[in-house]
């Protein structure tokens, strides 16, 4: 009896000092993430480069992380701080009233005269979507400014974060196999059980990771690069903004080429407005169709619906870490049931 209750005291104070460790670490759950997804990614070539310069897993470690660091990292600065700058500067021409989305709209509006009979049909009101956009484009310029204030701290969390990240992602490709094999240890699940996990969980990041982030960098240069040939202003900002949006299967980057080619249309820019929807819905919706499920559906094993709705929900719930974090879940869950039907019910 007495057994017992330690056995239950010990379990019951083991999850509590489980729960706030977690909690400790809660203010660094994006870095800790992303540490490991680079790891399972960048893992084979660690491999490599271990099997070639001998038993230095220190030295092999370092190298990776390296090439992680020019290949990944400064790149991504790079577009990040042309994406910030742009960004402020149509902001301030938004906010000196030299672009006006009001105005915007409402040259689609005489372009296209049916639209707002159309629209009431649908219960909207196109008087009150002109207003509510020039409130949201100014109320956007300001909370800009204010952003910019604290710029300095924003900055240093970032730069925290991502030096934090790349030291925790050096000790896990170093030590990655000896982790794993001490989850393995711990976990109470099965052996067998926790192995498959674990390689499903590495697939699943890789596909996701990869694919994702590939698809999204060939729909934004696509993007940019076709506002770039028809003069339309800040081709970077929005290859940027058609890449991040492209992190949603099948709609993101139409809801930025989509709307600038009917204010093309609307301005009697017929030509532009042909060449970017021709261009948007066969190469930018093309790259889509095609390259994310052959990176991402065929290597996670799920379905298209699922990697959606599973995109879709992880974003919403976990902003842009929800990406990965939504179809791994997903796959985890097929996973966990696979099992269940296999060793509990027999098939």
């Amino acid at each position: 009896m007495r057994e017992k209750l330690e056995r239950r005291s010990f379990l019951f104070t083991l999850l509590i000092v489980s729960i706030l460790f977690g909690l400790v670490l809660r203010p660094f759950w994006g870095a800790i993430f992303w540490a490991c997804a680079i790891t399972v990614i960048f893992y084979p070539l660690q491999h490599r480069i271990l099997a070639r310069i001998g038993n230095k897993p220190n030295r092999a470690a370092l190298l990776t992380l390296t090439l992680c660091v020019v290949i990944v990292v400064l790149p991504v600065l790079f577009i990040a701080a042309s994406f910030a700058q742009e960004g402020l500067a149509l902001y301030q021409r938004i906010d000196k009233g030299e672009v006006s989305p009001g105005n915007l709209l409402e040259q689609v509006r005489t372009a296209f005269p049916l639209l707002p009979d159309f629209l009431a049909r649908l219960g909207l009101d196109l008087d009150s979507a002109r207003e509510n956009l020039s409130q949201a484009a100014v109320a956007g310029s300001k909370l800009l400014a204010e952003k910019a204030l604290t710029a300095g701290q924003s900055t240093f969390t970032f730069v925290v974060d991502v030096a934090l990240m790349l030291y925790l992602a050096f000790f896990l490709l170093r030590d990655g196999h000896q982790l794993t094999e001490l989850l393995v240890r711990a976990l109470p699940l099965g052996d067998d059980r926790e192995r498959m996990l674990f390689a499903k969980f590495s697939e699943v990041t890789r596909a996701t990771v990869k694919g994702n982030i590939l698809v999204a960098m060939v729909q934004g240069a696509l993007g940019g690069f076709i506002f770039w040939v028809l003069g339309i202003p800040g081709p970077l900002l929005w290859g940027v903004v058609m890449a991040f949006l492209s992190l949603i299967p099948a709609i993101g980057a139409a809801l930025v080429w989509l709307p600038v080619a009917i204010y093309l249309f609307a301005t009697g820019a017929w030509i532009s407005a042909v060449i970017l929807m021709a261009f948007g819905g066969l190469v930018i919706g093309l790259a889509d169709n095609v390259l994310r499920p052959l990176l991402v559906g065929r290597d996670t094993k799920l379905p298209d619906y699922l990697v959606l709705f599973s995109t879709l929900g992880g974003i919403s719930l976990m902003g842009v870490n929800g990406f990965v974090i939504g179809p791994l879940v997903a796959a985890l869950f097929l996973v966990f049931w696979d099992i269940f039907m296999r060793e509990f019910n027999g098939q």
